[in-house]
């Protein structure tokens, strides 16, 4: 247990951070930024609990050629506070290298390096989170019929520790999906776990490996395993004609913007479905055209060559998949004849996304007094806070898992930075000084309750 108030209650904290990916890294850098600017007394007393032993982002997917598809500025701080010592700017400055990235005139950095400038960002806030820990349990915790706290227990290894909080902050992030009644194997991979499939391959020589799906993450992938193993074949596998591209022209990208927020947050059911059907291409299943070019350069020169080894099964779908032997059979079937090419590999690889954690999954009994849409959603205020009925006092904030209320920036970086602002802004507009008597940790230098 953790060190408690008097009477053995559990610590108590404003808020309590289940998982640590960059949303909430963004949003305790928020905390510690706004602590510094207050007196102790009115500091955000805060934790955060990670199940990974350190902080990773999918680390599966860092191929060392990978650019990120997001401009620099919209890291962690600077569309919230551009004077921030955590940007990525002051990243740079601080490896030694800003001016050689001046000078590469580039938008957009490696994703391994944009990856070391998360992992750099969450050193500076360490104090606020436990890592290895995993969040088992929300209990409601009522005085007078209605629930104030919120109490987190967290398991790591054989020891659990029970927080208390006035408030929630959910960055569970997303889970990898596979087609229904496909499961994981040595042989069936996700994309997200690309890199540590390979490392297994070493000292082997595969010959073969099939690729299904046709967004960004599946063309990496192709790419990626075309020149790692130069005598195998890769195949990719997918229903349209060819990968299509990204729409990222400068008026197509005002729907990342944060006004696009409030004018997806309150427009109509139906104008909220058109939105995404006629913005869905900036990104979903559709790949930089770089990164297209430079795919049909490689099979264009192969057919030139006469030893194609890099071949893209269009206008089909895999209808089955069977490991036999260390190997794995791969059925697929033309979309337009019906004729069906099998294929035997080393490895399928299934580029076919991710879906967001359930956002209510942790909450128990809690969860009952979640409010849902006509269609069984959660309902999400304005400001990131679960909709919940008047017994519940606690706020619980939703990082992710809001496409439905506030459009396509719910899980992506572009609008992070604004968004944990909003939510800050959220939480010091709400009451959540203690009641008569009750014993208040002091934050301790920025602004962590230990």
């Amino acid at each position: 247990m953790s060190q408690g108030l008097p009477g053995d209650a559990p610590l108590i904290h404003d808020l309590i951070g289940i998982g640590f990916g960059p949303s909430n890294v963004a949003m305790a850098t928020a905390l510690s930024e706004h602590n510094a600017r207050v007196g102790r007394q009115e500091a955000v007393t805060a934790h955060f609990f990670e199940r990974q032993p350190g902080f990773g982002w999918h680390r599966g997917m860092l191929i060392d050629d990978a650019t990120m598809q997001v401009s620099f500025l919209k890291d962690l701080v600077t569309l919230r506070n551009p004077a921030s010592e955590s940007s990525f700017l002051c990243y740079l400055q601080s490896k030694g290298r800003l001016v050689d990235f001046v000078n590469h005139k580039n938008l957009f950095p490696l994703r391994v390096e944009f990856h070391d400038y998360l992992e750099w960002v969450a050193a500076k806030v360490d104090d606020m989170v436990s890592y290895g820990h995993e969040v088992v349990s929300v209990e409601p915790v009522e005085r007078d019929g209605v629930i104030e706290y919120l109490d987190v227990t967290a398991r790591s290894g054989t020891e659990t520790v029970v927080h208390r909080a006035r408030n929630l902050v959910i960055g569970t992030g997303l889970r990898p999906s596979m087609p229904e009644g496909v499961e994981r194997t040595a042989r069936v991979w996700h994309t997200s776990e690309l890199l540590a499939k390979v490392d297994t391959l070493d000292g082997t020589r595969p010959t073969r490996f099939v690729v299904v799906g046709a967004g960004q993450s599946a063309a990496e992938n192709v790419a990626y395993l075309h020149r790692r193993f130069p005598e195998a074949e890769v195949c990719a596998v997918f229903s349209r004609y060819g990968y299509s591209p990204a729409d990222d022209s400068s008026f197509a990208n005002r729907i990342f913007d944060p006004d696009a927020v409030d004018e997806y947050f309150t427009a109509p059911e139906e104008v909220k479905r058109r939105l995404m059907e006629y913005h869905g291409n900036t990104n979903y299943s559709v790949v930089d055209i770089d990164l297209i070019d430079d795919l049909y350069r490689r099979v264009y020169q192969e057919k030139v060559l006469g030893a194609q080894r890099l071949r893209f099964l269009n206008v089909s779908r895999l209808t089955g998949v069977q490991e036999d032997g260390g190997r794995v059979r791969a059925s697929v079937t033309s979309l337009v004849t019906g004729e069906q090419t099998v294929l035997d590999a080393d490895a399928v690889v299934f580029a076919t996304g991710y879906s967001p954690a359930d956002p209510v999954g942790l909450l128990g009994a809690v969860a009952g007094h979640c409010r849902l849409d006509g269609q069984g959603r959660v309902r999400v205020e304005r400001d990131y806070r679960l909709a919940t009925d008047p017994a519940l006092a606690c706020g619980i904030y939703l990082q992710g898992g809001t496409e439905h209320t506030h459009g396509i920036t719910s899980s992506l970086l572009s609008n992070t930075a604004v968004r944990v602002g909003e939510i800050l802004d959220s939480l010091l507009a709400r009451d959540r000084m203690p009641a008569p008597g009750e014993p208040r940790p002091v934050a301790d230098g920025i602004g962590s309750a230990r």
